[in-house]
């Protein structure tokens, strides 16, 4: 398990986080969330033993994970850690990153758990490619693989999808999530991206101002969101009578006391979404079918 007890930092005295407090048990899934500069990134790499605490503990299991004034080698075995900047060995193959650092004693079984790790993250037709020939997005999947190559027991990811083509990330969070919990393999990811975290995230935190304001379920700070930041990581959403109420919750009737004049409609796929003037307020609302601008019409929250 890990365990992170009353954690502070701070650059040059700049406090960064202020009591951190959370644990993720082995197998489960944490999503960190929170605006940029709130410090997502800067946890991943304390977690990881990059940086020495201020105050505090984090332990994974029995072990005390500690900075560079500890430890000559920052990182543990049993700790894998994909930044946002790769550092592959570009001119060599995709397989022979992956497979960097398994055992050469035992050809057979490195050859397997290569061609694993590279179904996993839907690279086995580039096996033979050298790295330096590879898009932004094929480079951080080969990092993800990398990483799990000699099954960690927990696996920390900052913005783990951002380099790669959208056609492309749908499937690749359902294998790779799959995979981390059929290996009972503790993971926390840190997003700015609510594809990433709904449907897979156990629970959840959100940083904001150096600190923890919500730490909960996903499903559960969707349906209760507190403050108008943790609201807009979700989705669209209006602020009506000091009530967080998301676009996907208002719809028309014939007959309310919420009329709006029609600004826009922005097609979505499925539906549109429709700006509109609320007492002189924006307004989000989504609709099956295009409206006119200037059109007025009466909504009515649903919930």
């Amino acid at each position: 398990m890990l365990d992170v007890k009353q954690l502070n930092f701070s650059y040059d005295k700049t406090p960064i986080l202020k009591e951190i407090n959370f644990s993720v048990n082995a197998g489960e899934h944490l999503a960190i969330i929170g605006e940029s500069g709130s410090g997502k990134s800067t946890l991943l790499k304390l977690l990881y033993g990059e940086y020495d605490l201020t105050e505090g503990e984090i332990y994974w299991n029995s072990a005390k994970i500690l900075g560079p004034k500890f430890n000559l080698v920052v990182g543990y075995e049993f700790i894998k850690y994909v930044a946002q900047e790769f550092d592959l060995m570009p001119f060599i193959s995709v397989e022979e990153n992956v497979g960097k650092y398994l055992s050469n004693f035992f050809p057979k079984e490195k050859k397997e758990r290569t061609h694993e790790l590279l179904e996993v993250v839907e690279l086995s037709s580039f096996a033979k490619t050298k790295v330096k020939t590879l898009s932004g997005g094929q480079k951080q999947r080969v990092a993800l693989a990398r990483a799990l190559a000699k099954q960690p027991e927990l696996l920390l990811l900052d913005e783990p999808f951002s380099h790669i083509d959208n056609f492309k990330k749908q499937s690749l969070r359902r294998r790779l999530f799959r995979y981390l919990k059929d290996q009972n393999i503790a993971c926390v990811v840190a997003t700015h991206d609510s594809e990433d975290v709904l449907g897979y995230a156990d629970q959840m935190i959100v940083l904001h101002q150096s600190k923890i304001i919500a730490k909960n379920s996903p499903e559960h700070l969707y349906s209760n969101p507190k403050t108008p930041l943790i609201a807009s990581f979700f989705g669209e959403f209006n602020v009506i009578n000091e009530e967080i109420i998301y676009a996907c919750q208002l719809k028309v009737v014939a007959k309310s006391k919420l009329n709006v004049a029609v600004k826009q409609a922005f097609f979505k796929g499925s539906f549109y979404l429709i700006e509109a003037d609320f007492k002189g307020n924006t307004l989000f609302f989504e609709h099956p079918i295009k409206l006119d601008v200037g059109k007025s019409i009466c909504l009515e929250i649903t919930k």
